[in-house]
């Protein structure tokens, strides 16, 4: 099968929001270890190629999960070479966490990195402020921090997963594998099994470190060279014939575009994001952008055959030295599926679930247009965009003129400081000094979100999940909730957003994540007004 472009995909009804990576289902529960910076350890699931393994599991308990989480460089076995790169508690991926709504997460993360870092609960629809879901904060090195996210009472289920976010850090530290899953329970399925699925890509240097980016890679959003499925290159999965498996995909990728597929099974999809579909609908492939996660039902056939992702053009920066750039993410196999044994007993049906929320019966209280920017930064204006929450300078942040770019300096390419490729939105780079939306608590709005850039961006918003009442002109005709929403080149989306639950600061970014730690992010501000 060919790559699809993305004009086709929006014609396959399940483009959904970007959003990224990993996963868990049930294992034992154990307890919380974890290496010394440096030290050795088996890889997370089965360690390399063989039987795909899963992600250790861990699941709240009388309404709390607590969690010690320390991120480090580790010694792990990826695709059967010893490699250094960034776990928490010496796994790839993280343990996967298990919770109900209503419950509280508590999380000690200790950062045992050289550079700062802090913690994302993508998805979850809790506090942005002081210790909850706050991606302001910097935890530095060699210091911890206790976070507490509550998770709302009529929180929805589904799969959710949690990453660094200090801007600036937040593409080389999810490169470098510092992922997991989050799944909140609470909906009825039956299934022979639960499996979560985090599919990432990292790239390894000869002497086993995560090798290093260059401007160009950041420009178009890199692309590892090994893409993995729960930290294993192309493991295999095993089920017989007339099982339903569940699969939980969080697509952990930096900037690769996932469009999945089983040839030969049956594919149902049930959920996207935070969204549920009312009945499982089958689908040919699914397509998952940065951040997305789904949630599918898989009915075995006997017999081998792959999990594949079928390409994917996301377009290229075509702006100076870079046009012509590739802008596919392209297709290859994953995973094997081996389908045999004495058939199972059937599954009985799904029950149905109950729609989701529509705000389309109540008009907005305000309309808001944002658009992507990616342009030359010598005439741009923008603004501290490669400054940190403290306003320090990120790794290939601005340069000493404070302008947003992917590098300060003159690089081989000829792309200096007065001609850099810069991000933002509205002409503007990040500065998480600045407020870019002040939202009045209560309020519903609509915002129009445009790309008029050459490549495909996937929008995420913190906290608050969106509902997508239009895509490229052509309205939805059923409740369809993402919290990242891809929006094509030269294209454009409509999303509406409940601001009732919370207060406080929080951001909203691309999820191709070296755009973001190039700029390309702004605050919105939900506060009296």
């Amino acid at each position: 099968m060919e790559p699809i472009t993305r004009r086709q995909a929006l014609r396959l009804g399940v483009l959904g929001a970007f959003g990224v990576v990993v996963g868990g289902a049930g294992l034992s529960r154990t307890g919380l270890p974890w290496a010394p910076r440096g030290g050795t350890a088996a890889l997370g699931g089965a360690g390399g190629r063989g039987r795909l393994g899963e992600p250790e599991v861990l699941r709240s308990e009388n309404g709390v999960l607590r969690v010690e989480l320390v991120a480090a460089q580790q010694e792990l076995e990826v695709a059967g070479r010893r490699a250094q790169v960034l776990a928490y508690g010496a796994r790839l991926p993280g343990r996967t966490w298990r919770v109900w709504p209503g419950d509280r997460i508590e999380v000690h993360l200790v950062n045992r990195l050289s550079e700062p870092t802090n913690l994302h609960t993508h998805g979850l629809h809790v506090s942005p402020t002081g210790n909850g879901d706050n991606a302001l904060l910097s935890i530095a090195p060699g210091e911890a921090f206790d976070y507490r996210f509550d998770l709302p009472a009529d929180h929805p289920t589904g799969v959710f997963w949690y990453h660094p976010h200090h801007h600036g850090h937040v593409a080389d530290q999810v490169f470098g594998g510092l992922y997991g899953t989050i799944l909140v329970e609470g909906d009825d399925v039956p299934v022979s099994r639960d499996r979560v699925l985090v599919i990432s890509d990292i790239s390894l240097a000869p002497d086993g470190s995560v090798r290093q980016v260059g401007p160009a890679a950041r420009m178009r959003g890199r692309e590892g060279d090994l893409v993995l499925v729960n930290g294993q290159h192309r493991p295999e999965i095993a089920a017989r014939p007339g099982e339903r498996e569940r699969w939980r995909v969080v697509n952990a990728c930096t900037s690769r575009y996932l469009r999945l597929a089983v040839p030969g099974q049956q594919v149902q999809l049930i959920g996207l994001d935070a969204g549920h579909e009312p009945a499982p609908r089958d689908v040919d492939d699914v397509l998952l952008a940065p951040g997305n996660r789904a949630d599918l039902l898989v009915s075995m056939r006997a017999g081998r055959t792959e999990l594949r992702t079928l390409g994917y053009d996301r377009g290229a920066a075509a702006m100076g030295m870079m046009a012509g750039a590739p802008g596919l993410s392209g297709p290859l196999a994953l995973a094997g599926v081996r389908v045999e044994g004495d058939p199972a007993v059937a599954a009985v049906a799904v029950p149905p679930r109950p729609p989701d929320a529509d705000l389309r019966g109540r008009a907005p209280d305000v309309r808001r247009e944002i658009a992507f920017t990616m342009g030359m930064g010598g005439g741009m204006g923008f603004g501290g965009g490669g400054g940190g929450p403290d306003g320090g300078t990120g790794p290939d942040g601005g340069g000493p003129d404070g302008g947003t770019g992917l590098d300060g300096g003159t690089q081989p390419d000829g792309v200096g400081p007065a001609g850099r490729l810069a991000f933002g939105f509205d002409g503007r780079g990040f500065d998480p000094e600045r407020v870019d939306q002040q939202v009045r608590p209560g309020a519903v709005e609509e915002w129009t979100i445009r790309n008029p850039t050459p490549m495909d961006h996937p929008f995420h918003l913190h906290v608050y999940p969106m509902q997508l009442v239009e895509e490229s002109g052509a309205a939805l005709t059923a409740p369809v909730w993402r919290d990242v929403v891809n929006v094509p080149a030269q294209g454009q989306v409509v999303v509406r957003v409940d601001f009732t639950a919370f207060t406080g600061r929080t951001v909203y970014h691309c999820h191709i994540l070296d755009h973001e730690d190039a700029g390309m992010m702004g605050v919105v501000d939900v506060r009296p007004g």
